[in-house]
């Protein structure tokens, strides 16, 4: 922003001058129509009226109807910005109930190896894909009471986002592999995170979920790469069905049975145990 450039300043005119100084002051580069009318005192109209002024100015980007992000300085002339998708995918949920979850938690967890392309968050409201900049945000619907596991992760000095913790991103993944890139990325993320990972947890958080598939996939890995111990198994077999489920749901339903998890293995355990071996 031209902040540090205070003859830049005088050439914005008071109230964008105010705009800008006020929200560098609170370290708040995304902002909406009401921190205008707050900061400004406009009107609804007015405020509306300003801030396009302001984008075609190129001081901010517009990334979608009523929320902008101020333009660092640095930039110079160009205005095609979005910051880091990690705020922005928490402004667009507005902030409240919502968890950077899946593929996303996964990366910030160290749990992937290559760089992601899409920015997960589970919500309680529903909310439609977008693609800003390049930068697909999807939003998986969640029910408030499943909001749980979830803690905070600094992604600047001064701002922070809620993500799902190491084990309820395992879960997450095994729940929903497909925003995850399959089992068999989730299998490689916990292996990866073996050393992290708290057992007990995992299945306290399996059970809470209440979801037989989840159940059965957890004990199933656990047991193949040996974590936990035979108390934890046990809590998990408890609650299993006579009913089957695939192991990875986005491949076709085919593989031999394996009576012991209720599943039907569509993934060969030699795949998953090669991500032990790479």
């Amino acid at each position: 922003m031209r902040l540090n450039n205070k003859k830049s300043l005088k050439t914005l005119g008071p109230l964008a001058a105010l705009l800008v100084t006020t929200l560098h002051e609170r370290s708040q580069f995304l902002f909406g129509n009401r921190d205008v009318r707050k900061i400004t005192g406009l009107a609804d109209a007015s405020a509306r009226s300003f801030v396009r002024s302001l984008v075609e100015r190129g001081l901010v980007t517009r990334l979608k109807p009523g929320l902008f992000i101020l333009l660092p300085f640095e930039l110079g002339k160009e205005t095609e910005y979005m910051g880091h998708p990690w705020l922005v995918a928490k402004a667009l949920t507005g902030g409240k109930h919502y968890y950077l979850s899946h593929g996303t938690a996964m990366e910030v967890h160290q749990m992937v190896t290559q760089p992601q392309l899409v920015v997960y968050v589970t919500t309680v409201k529903p909310l439609r894909s977008r693609s800003i900049m390049g930068t697909e945000f999807r939003f998986i619907l969640g029910k408030r009471k499943q909001l749980f596991g979830i803690e905070e992760h600094w992604v600047t000095k001064q701002e922070k986002v809620k993500v799902s913790d190491l084990d309820r991103t395992i879960i997450d993944g095994l729940r929903q592999p497909e925003y995850c890139g399959g089992i068999t990325e989730v299998a490689k993320g916990l292996w990866m995170q073996r050393e992290r990972v708290n057992s007990e947890r995992l299945v306290a958080y399996a059970i809470r979920l209440d979801i037989g598939a989840v159940i059965r996939r957890l004990g199933f890995l656990l047991e193949l790469y040996e974590i936990g111990t035979s108390k934890t198994m046990e809590a998990l077999r408890d609650h299993l069905t006579n009913t089957y489920a695939p192991l990875d749901p986005i491949l076709p339903k085919q593989g031999k049975h394996l009576h012991r998890w209720r599943l039907q293995l569509n993934v060969e355990p030699e795949e998953l145990r090669s991500v032990v071996r790479a």
